[in-house]
């Protein structure tokens, strides 16, 4: 994505329909494992652990407005 900010506007091509569902970044987020030569610390273990809870909350709430949209209009 670095690259793109250094090319003119009309080289720019939209994003595929597929690149929108790479959840990739996403699932290393949650399932990465943890950098022995790094110390975290209490809050920083936290915001970490505050950042997954709504993530999740967030996707739930995405997928329970699309099934009431496909199957309860």
């Amino acid at each position: 994505m670095e690259k793109d900010k250094d090319m003119p506007a009309e080289d720019k091509k939209a994003p595929e329909f597929n690149e929108y569902f790479q959840f990739g970044e996403l699932l290393g987020y949650f399932f990465r494992k943890k950098d022995p030569s790094k110390k975290a610390g209490f809050s920083l273990r936290m915001m970490h652990g505050i950042n997954k809870i709504s993530i999740i909350m967030f996707l739930v709430a995405v997928i329970v407005l699309v099934i009431r949209r496909l199957f309860m209009s």
